[in-house]
């Protein structure tokens, strides 16, 4: 039962995804309370196999795919992974949630007059395509050979596709073609660098990873496969594409999307660093460096914004910098701190995201210059603006802050001149991401209602089925805030037999 529960959270969205697809008709709007099932059966069996990963018993599952090239489908359930599955599996399900009432109300503006078969197959196509983010997500965290895992990255990119095609913003086509160019380009020299280390190591698994540490070509490969996932993550000067994407996904898989990005800080730890650190060494500066620099730049790009949705968008492109940062001060606790920062930003941003699509949602307004008073009309979305703003800004008791204190003490215990000027520049960011939240609370929330606002019967909080999921995940960011050790926990083993057996 064991080893064959990776399988079954794999597979049994791609079953229901089938599913949905072949019986939208007949199932019309309970496809998305079908898609909810197939998540929380999931959400369940994680649950099941973090009791196995807690008593130390790490699940592994392992079938040959190729024999000439070695491919083989390896997953493996360790106190690293885990962790990272379970939060985004939680983070889909509440946004599957959200979704049933929000895509429905997105089908109505984008496919106005169209017939109810039509309207049906929409619908349903949205929720087939929606459980393929968990399949992606989970696959990439459990991935133990490389060709696995840029399988489930770059399945994410296509499912982002269609999904930005179909139901995104302005110019949605365009910005889904912008997107997946973008893709194609990281998938490649990702791609590139991962036949590099075929090429010395003579096998796809993870665990091998570490056989050719010390070659003259592990450079080149971790050179490689940064430069790929950099564009993924959206560090200085590979973020271009972030703020025009992100802004114009759908509200409810907008989280998904920063979620996309900064699972890389994760895929960089588990790839690169633990398997080849003496050679990773030299790339912890330069990444510092980026890392703080895209900080600052994506907070004040967020500062200047007046669209509601590239705020969130943009701050994306700081917020998961910081994880870089951590990574790149490559100590044992800068490393779990940035990682621990990945899981609170996914979390912050899915709330922060969603608040402000829900303002877009029942006002049909983006610019933030003609927004104010809001918290008369809609106060719950006003408490979740909040709560998203400070969870991204580290502020207690939320578990981005003991994120930050955790890596900030990595980042100083370098005790050399860049780790201590990276480490200051990097409370500068903090410093912006808090100005910029309280600045658009106030923009947004407080003043003179504008006259068209206070008229409109339309301008009120979105239904519950929409904001109790993400209640939720706040109460999920105030749980790991309180109790950091049950991620931390599960984290410090992994990273530190990594590190003492190198």
């Amino acid at each position: 039962m064991i080893p064959s529960i990776l399988l079954q959270i794999i597979f049994f969205p791609v079953l229901v995804a089938l599913f949905i697809f072949l019986f939208r008709y007949q199932l019309g709007k309970k496809a998305g309370w079908l898609a909810v099932f197939g998540i929380a059966y999931t959400t369940g069996l994680l649950f099941v196999a973090l009791s196995s990963v807690y008593q130390g018993n790490p699940i592994k599952v392992d079938y040959p795919l190729l024999i000439n090239p070695d491919i083989r489908f390896t997953l493996l359930a360790d106190g690293l992974s885990i962790v990272v599955a379970i939060i985004c599996n939680l983070i889909c399900l509440a946004l599957s949630i959200f979704s049933i009432k929000y895509i429905d109300h997105r089908i109505e503006l984008l496919y106005a007059g169209i017939d109810k078969k039509s309207e049906t197959s929409y619908y349903a196509c949205f929720f087939y395509l929606f459980m393929l983010f968990p399949v992606g997500f989970l696959g990439l965290s459990f991935a133990a050979d490389l060709i696995v895992m840029y399988f489930f990255l770059e399945l994410l990119t296509i499912v982002f596709y269609f999904i930005l095609a179909y139901f995104g913003y302005y110019e949605r086509v365009k910005v889904a073609l912008m997107f997946l160019l973008w893709g194609i380009f990281s998938a490649i020299i990702t791609l590139a660098g991962i036949l590099i280390i075929y090429s010395q190591v003579g096998s796809f698994q993870i665990d091998q990873v570490h056989a050719m540490s010390g070659s003259p070509l592990a450079f080149w490969a971790i050179a490689v496969i940064l430069v790929g996932l950099f564009a993924k993550i959206a560090i200085v000067p590979l973020h271009v594409w972030i703020p025009w994407v992100h802004s114009n996904t759908p509200t409810s898989t907008a989280a998904l999307m920063a979620v996309y990005a900064n699972i890389v800080a994760y895929i960089v730890v588990r790839v690169l660093v633990l398997p080849l650190w003496e050679d990773f060494q030299w790339f912890g500066p330069p990444i510092m460096v980026l890392g703080v620099a895209t900080m600052i730049y994506g907070a004040l790009l967020t500062l200047g914004q007046t669209d509601i949705k590239r705020i969130p968008a943009c701050s994306t492109i700081s917020q998961c910098a910081y994880s870089m940062l951590g990574i790149g001060a490559l100590t044992a606790a800068s490393i779990e701190g940035g990682l621990f920062f990945f899981l609170s930003h996914i979390i912050a941003k899915t709330v922060f995201f969603s608040a402000a699509g829900m303002i877009v949602y029942s006002t049909h307004i983006r610019d933030t210059t003609l927004l104010k008073g809001l918290a008369q009309k809609m106060p719950m979305t006003m408490v979740l603006f909040i709560a998203g703003g400070m969870m991204l800004a580290g502020i207690p008791p939320f578990s981005s802050f003991i994120a930050e204190v955790i890596m900030f003490k990595g980042i100083f215990e370098r005790a050399d001149v860049i780790g201590i000027s990276v480490g200051i520049l990097g409370l500068m960011a903090v410093l912006i991401t808090a100005g910029y939240v309280g600045y658009f609370t106030m923009t947004i929330f407080f003043g003179d209602m504008p006259e068209n606002l206070r008229k409109d019967p339309h301008v009120k909080d979105a239904p519950l089925s929409m904001s109790l999921p993400l209640l939720a995940v706040v109460l999920l960011g105030i749980f790991l805030g309180l109790y950091p050790s049950i991620v931390l926990d599960l984290f410090e083993p992994v990273i530190t037999q990594a590190l003492l057996n190198m």
